[in-house]
């Protein structure tokens, strides 16, 4: 029987590799209006821009939620 020599023995070698802090493997899916998604959609980096948002919104969160202590 021939050896199954499909695929890529080296796979490792060559996978995703990041330089954040820590790994993007959440994923979030959201409804927008067209408007907003037409805005979006003429940025560069969307996936990023929207990262940050909502990592500015958090971190707003926790101000106030600090100051009310």
């Amino acid at each position: 029987m021939p050896k199954d020599n499909r695929g890529n023995p080296n796979i490792k070698n060559y996978g995703f590799t990041t330089d954040r802090d820590e790994p993007l493997t959440e994923k979030l899916n959201i409804r927008l209006t067209k408007s907003m998604m037409a805005k979006l959609k003429s940025l560069e980096n969307v996936p990023e821009f929207v990262r940050q948002c909502i990592q500015d919104g958090l971190d707003k969160l926790d101000q106030s939620d600090s100051g009310e202590a």
